[in-house]
């Protein structure tokens, strides 16, 4: 049976999923560390945490597209937590892809937010597990990484570089001891969708938590929440090419 959960290091901890992941951490009694970027939220979720049971709540505040913090964090939380059993990269945003196909910038930010930050942030991740030689590196990609499409391409394809980069990651840190895990969401509720018509695709972030933290302590590779998006995504891979670029998806 694998280790428990016992301590948490959170990156981009004010999202909904890593909040929700925090809740059930929390009620544990975990030791936890969070970073995200807005001070006042940032303080408000750990004093949440803290009612709900943490036995120790961390934060530190920086933005995470800063390449140069990463390693200065990892050490803050390691003399923090000691042992580091978790680490979550909830990092991204979705961008808006008509912006993107116009504005240089824009596509740039969505590139470097959703693949440069979290794939380098989990590089330095992985050097401090391995050097434990235990722990569990989790990434939030996306089952927009799947397969590129017309609507959200610039984003799907910084979650397929994220979900390969973590592919390899995993490989190479296996013989270390330490697990990768990489998430594949499909629509979940959240304020980075909050602008979307909902449906009954969309998952709450406790249910997509409860996936996570599952898959963590089981050791999985890859796990799609729900598990339904696995059965959609193999479809919309399998359509051959002639077929799938006169859709409209």
């Amino acid at each position: 049976m694998a280790r428990p959960l016992e301590s948490a290091l959170i990156f981009g901890a004010c999202g909904g999923v890593a909040q929700a992941l925090g809740r059930r951490l929390a009620a544990r009694g975990a030791r936890l560390f969070l970073v995200a970027r807005d001070p006042a939220r940032l303080a408000s979720v750990a004093a949440d945490l803290r009612v709900r049971g943490a036995d120790l709540c961390v934060t530190a505040t920086a933005d995470l597209e800063d390449l140069g913090q990463h390693a200065a964090l990892l050490e803050a939380a390691s003399a923090a937590l000691g042992r580091i059993d978790l680490v979550l990269i909830a990092q991204g945003a979705l961008g808006d892809q008509a912006v993107s196909e116009l504005d240089a910038a824009a596509a740039e930010r969505v590139l470097r937010g959703n693949f440069v930050g979290p794939a380098l942030l989990a590089q330095v991740a992985g050097r401090r597990l391995a050097a434990q030689r235990a722990g569990v590196l989790v990434g939030i990609s996306s089952v927009a990484g799947d397969r590129g499409r017309q609507s959200n391409y610039v984003y799907g394809s910084a979650k397929a570089g994220f979900s390969t980069f973590l592919q390899g990651l995993r490989n190479r840190l296996h013989r270390d001891g330490v697990a990768v895990l990489t998430v594949k969401p499909g629509f979940i509720d959240t304020a980075m969708t909050a602008h979307l018509l909902k449906n009954r695709l969309y998952a709450s972030p406790d249910a997509v938590a409860a996936i996570i933290l599952r898959a963590a302590e089981q050791g999985r590779d890859v796990v799609y929440a729900p598990g339904f998006w696995r059965l959609v995504m193999f479809i919309i891979r399998h359509l051959p090419e002639a077929i799938f670029k006169r859709l409209r998806l």
